[in-house]
């Protein structure tokens, strides 16, 4: 597959990163730091800027996709917009597909959306993403990731088993779940287990469970803690992503949300659109500030200012203070295993959403979501079987599943179903599988 990566910072990297291996990747970038970082990999760097016509059209010709990653919305939508002019005005060229990153909440209102009328094919806010992300890991006091498959009817919850949890040294079997729950993983130190009813349950173990939501809600108590009161939040940084992440918790009832702000102009705007927070006018970084509101009541801290820097130091700040649970936005990748090594519950990226969404067009068909984790060296996808699919027309315990992958959920109508080894996969059911990297290329053939 031929792909053209317009803007080469964090997302445009990371997608050249991952693409590069299988695809002819070419990038167009205006700053020449970013273009050597670049050229590190084995792509094509061309250095301009990418919305030009003139750069466009001596490079388009057999593209398949064209994802434009820039920091500035209007040069992604127009360098789409170009595309999709050029493609389609030369005879025999293929229609390029093309992906937008905006952050302007006047051109979207949901994470990823079409706006195939003006010639982008999926238009993907990252920072809507991870407010939703975030939104989602709250409504769970122990989850520390959240994920949606199957149109909402399946959940991925990921919860940290702490040290005092009664459930330590018992086996997995042991947990009882529901029949439309399953684990699907256990992330133990630098180890990624697939785990069997005889596994032992340990202090600091990370478990992913996957199974219809509304079972899904008991599980906090269980496998965490539950608290006894409103969800007592502070949110420091009301930005683009702060006031998506505030929008959304605002509208809970069971949520106590404050707010720290640095900007006064800023949290007049803020506060003549939420009804139910408390907007401050001050620095997440001062701690008489951070006493006066009660930081060590907290149950969750989040900070998720445009500095990644100051977010780690107000996280570290929530921490000492005493928070149950901080949460801190990172841009750079580098910094994010850094950020949950020094004692941060919680790290999260905006860039995943667009790189995901761009490996869900690249890796194959019949792809309908995917997640990653432990920086991608394991994933869960949903896909959808049709009747060429390998997978479909015989039980699972007679196809040879790849180690290493499990088929966690099966959704079939308005059943969600965990398969056992004489279930047979019909076509059009929607297939969540949990697979570590080393797996991907298999599983794929199965769904082809």
């Amino acid at each position: 597959m031929k792909v053209i990566i317009i803007g080469a910072g964090e997302v445009g990297y990371h997608i050249a990163k991952a693409l590069s291996p299988k695809n002819d990747v070419i990038i167009i970038e205006n700053a020449e730091e970013a273009s050597k970082r670049a050229d590190e990999l084995d792509v094509l760097v061309i250095e301009g800027n990418g919305a030009n016509a003139e750069i466009l059209s001596d490079i388009l010709q057999g593209t398949d996709l064209l994802v434009a990653v820039t920091g500035i919305d209007e040069v992604n939508i127009v360098a789409c917009m170009t595309a999709k002019l050029i493609t389609r005005g030369k005879p025999g060229w293929k229609e390029t597909k093309t992906i937008a990153r905006v952050s302007n909440p006047d051109y979207i209102d949901s994470p990823v959306t079409s706006r195939s009328q003006v010639g982008v094919d999926l238009m993907i806010c990252p920072e809507l993403s991870l407010a939703s992300e975030v939104a989602e890991i709250l409504s769970s006091p122990s989850a520390i990731s959240a994920e949606m498959f199957a149109d909402g009817k399946v959940r991925m919850t990921e919860f940290a088993i702490s040290p005092e949890n009664k459930l330590i040294g018992k086996q997995i079997k042991d947990l009882r779940l529901a029949d439309c729950c399953i684990v699907s993983a256990i992330f133990r130190e630098h180890e990624i287990i697939i785990p069997h009813g005889s596994d032992t349950i340990k202090a600091n173990d990370h478990m992913v469970v996957v199974g219809k939501p509304e079972t899904m809600e008991g599980l906090g108590s269980t496998l965490g803690s539950k608290v006894p009161h409103k969800n007592r939040i502070l949110l420091i940084g009301c930005g683009i992503v702060g006031f998506y992440l505030a929008k959304l918790i605002d509208k809970e009832e069971n949520a106590d949300l404050k707010i720290i702000e640095y900007s006064k102009s800023r949290c007049i705007e803020v506060a003549e659109m939420l009804e139910n927070a408390l907007i401050l006018n001050g620095d997440g970084t001062d701690i008489s500030l951070l006493r006066e509101e009660g930081i060590e009541n907290m149950d969750v801290v989040i900070s998720v200012t445009d500095s990644d820097e100051k977010n780690l130091l107000c996280s570290l700040l929530g921490k000492q203070l005493g928070a149950k649970k901080v949460i801190a936005r990172a841009d750079r990748s580098d910094y994010l295993p850094l950020f949950e090594m020094v004692g941060i519950d919680l790290a999260v990226s905006p860039r995943e959403a667009t790189v995901n969404e761009v490996l869900k067009l690249t890796m194959g068909r019949g792809i309908q979501t995917l997640t990653t984790f432990e920086g991608e060296k394991a994933e869960i996808i949903e896909y959808t079987a049709s009747e060429n699919s390998k997978i479909v027309g015989k039980p699972l315990n007679k196809v040879k599943f790849p180690r290493g992958a499990l088929v966690n959920m099966v959704v079939r109508g308005k059943d969600t179903i965990v398969p056992r080894g004489d279930f047979v996969i019909e076509n059009q059911d929607r297939v969540v599988i949990f697979s570590m990297a080393s797996a991907m290329s298999e599983i794929e053939k199965f769904f082809r």
